[in-house]
């Protein structure tokens, strides 16, 4: 029998927050995770949003090298500022 290849999440899943006078808050909320056969995902959440909206976000190169490096506390890095898209 052939071993498993581990799945890697392909996406992140986010609730941005609003906060007045500041850029926006993404807060990540879990994994994305492709079927084998391609048609559909698992989402894995650690948490809901309160406004009821996910944000689905391609993992980039970027978010993988910010993953590896400590993040102070309350800081918001590399995130989207208010009034600018993806």
């Amino acid at each position: 029998m052939a071993e498993k290849e581990p799945r890697q999440p392909t996406h992140r899943a986010y609730s941005v927050i609003k906060r007045e006078g500041q850029d926006d808050y993404w807060l990540n909320l879990g994994l994305v995770f492709p079927h084998k056969d391609g048609g559909g995902f698992n989402i894995m959440l650690q948490a809901f949003p309160l406004d009821g909206k996910i944000v689905i976000r391609e993992i980039t190169a970027e978010d993988e090298t910010q993953e590896q490096q400590p993040q102070q506390r309350g800081k918001v890095v590399g995130r989207i500022q208010s009034g600018q898209r993806r």
